[in-house]
C-alpha cells in the first residue's frame, strides 16, 4: 500500500510512487506529488478540487492530495497550471484499500433512533462538517508529527462497521483505545475550530491545521481547550473517554483533507 521516495520524503507514510508522471495510492492515501517545472506560480488540480503545494528551494514545486475513503478505483488526471494554461499534466492509480470489518455491539438507544434524537444527531453532524471548509490562516507542511495519544489501535481506518448487526458507514478515522483520563495532544498546531458534546461522537473537538486540513478527536472525557483557542504542536487538549457511542474509553482520530477522508497514519 505505501510506497517510499526518499528524495521526496523521508520517514513519512505519503503513500507516492512515481515513474516520470504516474502516481499510485490507495483510497484514503494522501499524496505528495513533485513537479520538477520551474515557474513562479503554479497551482496543482486533481479530482476537480486545488490542493495545496509550494515551492521548493530548487525552484521545483510540491504538492499533497487527499484521496477520500471512497474515490472509486481508478485513473484520475493531475495538472499542474499557472492559472492561465496547463503546463504540466500527470495521473494518479487509485487502488482499493484492503479495509476489514467491525462490529460492535450498543445500546438499543444508540442504535435506533426517536425523530427528536435523529434531529439532534444530525444537527450535530452539519455543525461538524462545517468545520472542514472554515479558512484557517496557517501554512503548515502536511504532515504530523506523531499520535495524539499512546494506546491501541481497536479499530483501523476505513473499517466496515457494523452496529447491532446493521451495516454503517465506513469507520473515517482510527480508534485507540487507552485507559480513560489518558491525555491527548494534538499533532499538528491550529485553530480550534469546535468543541461540542455531541451524541454519537461525544465530547469532541475539531482543529484546523490550514491548507485544508483539519483533525478531530472524539469520545473524548474532558476538553482542555476552546473554540477559536490556537493550538501549538504536541499542547494537550483533553483526556480520553467512553463518551457518546464507545464500548470503552478510546480516542477516534479523524482527519479530513480538503474535504477528503483520509488516513490519519498517512501523514505521520
Amino acid at each position: 500500500m505505501i510506497k517510499l521516495i526518499p528524495l521526496i520524503i523521508s520517514f513519512m507514510l505519503f503513500s507516492a510512487a512515481a515513474q516520470g508522471s504516474e502516481w499510485t495510492a490507495t483510497q484514503g492515501d494522501v499524496l505528495s506529488v513533485k513537479s520538477s517545472v520551474q515557474a513562479e506560480k503554479l497551482r496543482l488540480w486533481c479530482f476537480g478540487k486545488i490542493w495545496p503545494a509550494k515551492q521548493l528551494a530548487n525552484r521545483s514545486w510540491q504538492g499533497w492530495i487527499g484521496i477520500d475513503l471512497k474515490t472509486k478505483p481508478g485513473i484520475y488526471p493531475i495538472e499542474w497550471s499557472n492559472g492561465k494554461q496547463v503546463i504540466a499534466k500527470a495521473t494518479l492509480s487509485v487502488a482499493k484499500g484492503e479495509f476489514r470489518i467491525s462490529h460492535i455491539t450498543v445500546e438499543k438507544k444508540m442504535a435506533d433512533f426517536d425523530a427528536p434524537t435523529l434531529k439532534r444527531i444530525r444537527s450535530e453532524a452539519t455543525l461538524l462538517r462545517a468545520t472542514y471548509t472554515a479558512p484557517v490562516d496557517a501554512n503548515p507542511d502536511i504532515h504530523m508529527a506523531g499520535k495524539p495519544t499512546e494506546g491501541i489501535e481497536s479499530t483501523p481506518f476505513g473499517a466496515q462497521r457494523y452496529v447491532n448487526g446493521v451495516a454503517r458507514s465506513p469507520h473515517s478515522g482510527i480508534d485507540i483505545a487507552a485507559p480513560a483520563g489518558t491525555a491527548i495532544i494534538t499533532p499538528l498546531a491550529g485553530k480550534v475550530l469546535h468543541v461540542a458534546d455531541m451524541y454519537l461522537n461525544g465530547k469532541t473537538v475539531a482543529i484546523g491545521h490550514g491548507n485544508g486540513l483539519v483533525s478531530v478527536y472524539s469520545h473524548m472525557q474532558s476538553t482542555d481547550v476552546k473554540q477559536g483557542q490556537w493550538i501549538q504542536t504536541h499542547q494537550k487538549i483533553g483526556e480520553i473517554g467512553s463518551t457518546g457511542r464507545a464500548t470503552g474509553p478510546h480516542l477516534h482520530w479523524g482527519v479530513r483533507f480538503h474535504n477528503a477522508r483520509v488516513n490519519p497514519e498517512t501523514l505521520l
